[in-house]
């Protein structure tokens, strides 16, 4: 018996795998009637106090929300536009984005996949604060698809 997910969670980051992924899950979400998509961009606050030295004054967190805004409300337009498909909304959150993503988020909004990119951090970042998709795929408590750029030898 095949899965039918009804609440979608995707990640989004502005990453072309993080594109992929919300490409993926539209698809998903028609063939299964519909589903649900919950679109998801988490400010990393510990990114924000290590890039500027905790001598932030809260006018970064705003600028940073309202270009997160503006991200996802063009990925919004271009979905109901291209896709035709208008059962998404989009959701802001503050905090360390791997728990927001593996817990906080999908308790709150009832996800019961997670759909998301393979990784929008550089090498280096990747290194200094871990892979936000591995940490959720080993911790989510609900089914997590990765999407990967290209051919799985071509991952990096």
């Amino acid at each position: 018996m095949d899965q039918e997910y009804e609440n979608i969670l995707v990640p989004m980051d502005g990453s072309k795998e993080s594109e992929l992924a919300l490409g993926r899950a539209v698809a998903v979400a028609k063939r299964n009637g519909k589903a649900h998509i919950d679109v998801l961009n988490v400010i990393d606050t510990r990114a924000m106090a290590y890039n500027f030295a905790g001598m932030s004054d809260g006018s970064i967190a705003y600028q940073l929300v309202d270009k997160s805004k503006q991200y996802l409300d063009d990925v919004l337009k271009r979905v109901k536009d291209k896709e035709n498909f208008d059962n998404i909304d989009i959701h802001i959150r503050l905090g360390n984005p791997k728990t927001i993503i593996a817990f906080d988020f999908v308790r709150d909004h009832h996800n019961d996949m997670i759909m998301m990119g393979a990784s929008g951090l550089s090498r280096m970042q990747r290194a200094i604060m871990g892979s936000v998709t591995s940490y959720v795929k080993r911790n989510a408590p609900v089914d997590v698809l990765v999407v990967y750029r290209g051919f799985p030898a071509n991952r990096s």
